[in-house]
């Protein structure tokens, strides 16, 4: 039988300086799904991360099981092409001249920048997506010259150009103005035509879609809720993992926040 999950976690538990990062880990996530990692700062989402694309690794103890893509030991190379992840303090590596078009060939050799020789294949495979994410009008237009949220885009094409099974946005939306944060939820919520399932990081609930069927929250380095948004986002929930008396409403497929005025907490 087909294992149906790319991750397989079962007590785990991580230390950075002799810090436990991750602590008692449990959880599978399933190749169906697009999910939600939500907490706030200092939760532990970076150290999953980290846990995931292999920067970090578990401590080994007789009950323990930490399996990616149904493997104990993964080659990183082999890691790498099935994971992308979207990180948005690459943009500093970016050379200031480099074109959308340069920059998303570049995810291929995992690189940031003008590929020398490219080939048919490359410059198909680049053709290809932005077509798809409808990308065409910027293509030829220099990365620096991108408004932040086409940045923020352009760096998605990147990381799909070489077509990963999962995608991870790390704080897609964060340091955004309020334009660019509609335009980045927007386009990630068309991505469901690409085969890549996603899953964001994320301390915003105003990023959470339709598109998300699981939400994950972690709070002081351990899960707290997990379960579809129906299940997990109430304000009960939200108020326990912000630490703050909060309500939480979905208007229009969008999820909204408000503070408890004094008089009704």
């Amino acid at each position: 039988m087909t294992n149906d999950c790319w991750l397989e976690a079962k007590n785990i538990s991580c230390f950075k300086n002799e810090y436990e990062v991750v602590k008692n880990l449990n959880l599978k996530l399933k190749y169906s799904e697009n999910v939600i990692l939500i907490g706030p700062n200092g939760s532990g989402k970076s150290s999953l991360l980290e846990l995931i694309n292999r920067n970090i690794y578990p401590v080994l103890k007789k009950d323990t099981v930490f399996k990616l893509f149904n493997k104990e030991l993964i080659n990183i190379w082999e890691l790498r092409k099935k994971i992308s992840t979207v990180n948005y303090d690459v943009k500093a590596r970016i050379n200031k001249n480099t074109t959308v078009f340069d920059l998303i060939i570049s995810g291929l050799y995992g690189k940031y920048g003008k590929i020398s020789h490219k080939s048919e294949k490359d410059i198909y495979l680049a053709e290809n997506l932005i077509n798809k994410m409808l990308l065409t009008n910027l293509s030829h237009r220099i990365f620096s010259h991108l408004s932040e949220g086409e940045k923020q885009i352009v760096l998605i094409a990147r990381a799909l150009v070489k077509n990963p099974e999962i995608l991870i946005l790390d704080e897609p939306i964060a340091n955004l103005d309020l334009k660019s944060k509609f335009f980045v939820t927007d386009q990630i919520s068309k991505l469901t035509k690409l085969n890549t399932k996603i899953i964001c990081i994320t301390h915003d609930v105003s990023i959470i879609t339709e598109i998300y069927n699981r939400i994950i929250m972690l709070k002081d380095r351990m899960i707290i809720a997990d379960g579809t948004q129906s299940e997990t986002l109430n304000s009960k929930n939200l108020s326990i993992l912000f630490d703050i008396n909060i309500d939480v409403i979905k208007y229009k497929g969008y999820w909204h926040i408000y503070r408890k005025t004094r008089e009704a907490q």
